[in-house]
């Protein structure tokens, strides 16, 4: 089977998201069974640079834009036997600093953007030899394919034209435009309405793939649950019930390649599900990174977010706060990065409580590793999470997870109240501090009592959550949807 993965980020090349991370692993995954796997994105700014081995694939086009014409260029990079990476190179969109915005503002050209993004990908779909079967279009910025193609099937013949699939990785990010962009897409205004990309009098880009792929998929199953209700739904809620026996929802994967606990070249220490005391030398060596008391007797929880609303990091600062003033034993780091006024609140806070709080503002990927593998538990407090992959990571690096139950988080963690022999972590139900407060309370319990948490430890790094297990699920929803169609 011939797949074209549609995505505006794919790692390693790249990311602001777990997007990335799950377009480059799913591909990997299915390539590695026996399929062909294209993928299209973008050619943001350091990206060939980055793609080495990638080379002009002598295949320039002229897109049209509204009134103008567009020129652009494929790049093609064999990743290994069987995946493909096509990067669609137009210096004016994407030789930029950011991938959709900088300084947390949005480019105002992003319709233009991802709309001559998603003409190349119409292009590969239609003139790639053999055809790719079908189409996996992932959020907004690939939304526009499946109308796409369905109008290219009726305005001239494409006997051969893919089934599609529509990915929601997260439902809060639509691609909302002025009804004015509708003309950037060539398309007749009469295609314009609301079982299209119409809502509300604007354009909704992954509208138009909701109301027109041949199937969905989000990346969990409770989040198929949630977005069907108004609290989850951002307003296409009704959209998703007319279609939820078309809606699938299957959980991430994590590639166990790059998060492992032996043999990483992030990790000081190596320790494994046999052997945790590589796991305690770690948790010495973060404490003395970021400046934290060398305490082993004191656990050490751990965020790596972006901090917004979304993530719950400002609950995680009152709860944080009501467990000092109670005088709680614990240490806390944190790394990320996001909105001004939270950025500014954790630094006071690692200023008030130096010997308890640490924080480093921003990314780095080789820190996030050494968080996960020195931390003792992990905090995922978010309102809403789709489908989360630090508390898979967790899992695997015998962190245990203190997860709020919504979404990927409680579909993927098993509570002590659940199922004793099989329990993960520790889960709580109300979006707020102090639900949060008395999670962190139970953990504090948990560290106390060594055998239960090695118990914790122990069961969470046999989960299994590769891509490898993950991805059969793909294969069997893209055999049955080319049947069906």
């Amino acid at each position: 089977m011939r797949v074209l993965q549609v995505a505006s980020e794919v790692q390693p090349f790249s990311k602001t998201g777990g997007l990335a991370d799950m377009v480059g692993a799913l591909s990997r995954a299915l390539a590695r069974k026996g399929h062909q796997v294209d993928i299209v994105t973008p050619a943001y700014r350091g990206v060939l640079a980055h793609a080495v081995g990638a080379k002009p694939a002598n295949w320039r086009f002229s897109i049209p834009l509204g009134g103008q014409w567009e020129q652009g260029e494929f790049y093609r990079l064999e990743i290994e036997s069987g995946l493909t990476i096509w990067f669609v190179d137009h210096p004016r969109f994407f030789d930029r600093p950011g991938i959709y915005n900088e300084r947390q503002v949005d480019y105002p050209d992003n319709a233009a953007r991802f709309i001559f993004f998603t003409k190349a990908a119409l292009l590969l779909a239609r003139f790639l030899d053999p055809n790719p079967a079908l189409v996996h279009c992932h959020d907004w910025q690939a939304g526009l394919l499946p109308l796409l193609i369905h109008h290219a099937k009726v305005s001239r013949p494409w006997p051969e034209a893919p089934a599609t699939l529509m990915t929601i990785h997260n439902l809060a990010y639509q691609g909302w435009f002025p009804a004015s962009q509708w003309g950037l897409t060539n398309i007749p205004i009469s295609w314009f309405h609301r079982d299209s990309a119409e809502a509300h009098g604007q354009m909704n880009l992954l509208k138009a793939g909701l109301m027109l792929a041949d199937a969905l998929t989000t990346v969990s199953p409770r989040y198929a649950r949630e977005i069907g209700t108004p609290e989850f739904g951002c307003g296409l809620e009704s959209i998703l019930l007319r279609r939820e026996y078309e809606l699938t929802g299957i959980l991430n994967g994590v590639d166990y390649e790059e998060w492992s606990t032996t043999a990483n070249s992030y990790l000081p220490h190596s320790y494994s599900v046999d052997s945790l005391e590589g796991k305690a030398a770690n948790k010495r060596e973060l404490q003395a990174e970021m400046g934290l008391p060398d305490e082993p007797d004191i656990p050490l929880f751990a965020n790596i977010s972006r901090l917004t609303g979304q993530k719950g990091v400002d609950l995680q600062l009152d709860a944080l706060r009501l467990l000092l003033y109670e005088g709680a034993q614990f240490q806390f780091v944190l790394l990320g990065s996001g909105e001004p006024a939270l950025e500014q609140a954790y630094r006071e806070l690692a200023a008030e409580n130096p010997r308890v709080v640490s924080v480093r503002l921003g990314f780095d990927v080789a820190l996030a590793q050494r968080i996960e593998a020195g931390a003792d538990f992990y905090l995922m407090p978010s309102r809403f999470e789709p489908c989360g992959l630090n508390q898979l990571y967790s899992l695997r690096y015998g962190t245990v997870p203190v997860v709020r139950a919504t979404g990927g988080l409680d579909d993927s963690v098993m509570d002590i109240l659940e199922n004793r022999d099989l329990a993960t972590g520790i889960k709580f139900q109300e979006a707020s501090a102090r639900a949060l407060a008395h999670a962190i309370r139970k953990a504090l319990a948990v560290y106390r009592e060594r055998p239960l948490l090695d118990h914790l430890r122990r069961n969470g790094m046999k989960a299994d959550f590769s891509w490898d297990r993950q991805a059969n699920e793909y294969v069997t929803l893209y055999e049955h949807l080319l049947h069906e169609i």
